[in-house]
């Protein structure tokens, strides 16, 4: 059965090459699958296309300048229609002589997909190519400095979650935490002032309230907090929340670049060193939901080993 897009190889070619002991994440710094062993081994790359074609022969040969370990991947199609794409042993053995691997995967209706290997990459007995070990070092660290795999390899006009994407809606979701941290405090502490004034019995009890909700977001001098009445002309506290705040909350130390890059418009700085949410970080959340939910399991699995 043809598939009508790339994307599908990407799920039995992920769980073949997991199989082999790699961590596999998709669209990482424009390659279709990247997977990484904790050998030290060189990154493996996986190019994707429908079928067999010479974009993909060039891209494959483009990728060996990052690692050496490059497959081609397409579909196998069990309908034989004498097309180029069906011309194996011929195929199977250009890839061989670039150094490249040949993968294909054949779809059947009610069974799981087959990936076979036609070909292993292989240094040629050409002279040896030149690599990048910088475009490698970015590579990798691009995939390290992400949580899990978010994309489906062969995406195109899609927008990807990459390592700077996730360190944002770190600290989205941090300020977002904080501001609504500060406006349980300040909700807390003025019912505690409303009962004081009143003549309540226990204004006390909001101020407890406004301490579980939130003690680092309490202000110094908030009523309720046992500055009594002078606390009550105490200054309001200033709006938004600091890049030290932010860094601190959200494990991320480029905190502070990121919200004055402010790349994807989701902050806004309200004054000197201090930034709230937009509606477009809110929204962000909500579309990243599994990035960020995702996250934050990550960092409690952390702060417990520790």
């Amino acid at each position: 059965m043809a598939i009508k897009s790339e994307t599908e190889l990407y799920a039995p070619l992920k769980k073949y090459f997991e199989g082999q002991g790699y961590q596999v994440k998709g669209e990482v710094r424009s390659c279709d699958l990247v997977g990484v062993r904790e050998t030290g081994e060189p990154p493996l790359i996986v190019e994707m296309k429908k079928s067999f074609n010479l974009p993909l022969l060039l891209q494959g040969v483009e990728r060996l300048k990052l690692s050496p370990v490059v497959y081609l991947a397409v579909e196998r199609c069990r309908e034989k229609k004498g097309s180029a794409s069906q011309r194996w042993g011929e195929l199977t053995d250009l890839c061989r002589r670039l150094g490249l691997g040949l993968v294909t995967v054949v779809f059947y209706k009610t069974k799981a997909p087959l990936v076979e290997v036609l070909a292993e990459p292989e240094e040629p007995a050409s002279p040896a190519r030149r690599r990048s070990g910088r475009r490698q070092e970015r590579l990798l660290y691009e995939f390290r400095e992400r949580s899990g795999d978010y994309n489906t390899g062969g995406s195109t006009r899609v927008k990807l979650v990459t390592a700077y994407r996730e360190k944002a809606l770190r600290v989205a979701a941090a300020l977002e935490a904080a501001e609504r941290e500060a406006a349980l405090t300040a909700a807390a502490a003025g019912e505690a002032a409303a009962a004081e004034q009143g003549g309540g019995r226990n204004p006390a009890s909001a101020t407890r309230r406004a301490r579980a909700a939130a003690p680092a977001a309490v202000p110094a001098g908030t009523p309720g907090t046992g500055a009594g009445r002078a606390g009550a002309m105490a200054k309001p506290a200033p709006e938004g929340v600091t890049p030290a705040e932010l860094r601190r909350r959200s494990g991320v130390p480029a905190a502070a670049a990121i919200l004055q890059a402010n790349y994807y418009g989701w902050f806004s700085r309200v004054a000197r060193g201090r930034y709230c949410l937009t509606a477009a970080g809110r929204a962000a959340l909500l579309e990243y939901a599994a990035v960020s939910v995702s996250q934050s399991l990550a960092d409690r699995e952390r702060g417990g080993e520790g």
